[in-house]
């Protein structure tokens, strides 16, 4: 069964930086990246700037990003094998 990979607030955001997305806002600890689809609909998604993130919060932010990243392209970038 693939492991959770350990990853940081920051690394988190330059995996969906790679993906389009863009820093949106940041306020206190929480980073904000937004990208906007073709059809002009705005995907959002909050990312705690922590130096190592839960791995409850991991999963919660990669179920998330699966509606709006293919879960193929997505899954070796949270996960070990």
């Amino acid at each position: 069964m693939p492991k959770l990979k350990t990853l940081s607030g920051k690394e988190i955001v330059d995996i969906f930086i790679s993906y389009g997305f863009e820093v949106a806002s940041q306020r206190g600890s929480h980073i904000k990246l937004r990208k906007i689809s073709v059809d002009e609909h705005k995907q959002t998604l909050t990312i705690p700037n922590h130096l190592e993130l839960d791995k409850g919060t991991l999963r919660a932010i990669y179920r998330q990003s699966l509606g709006y990243i293919i879960e193929e392209d997505l899954f070796n970038n949270f996960y070990s094998e």
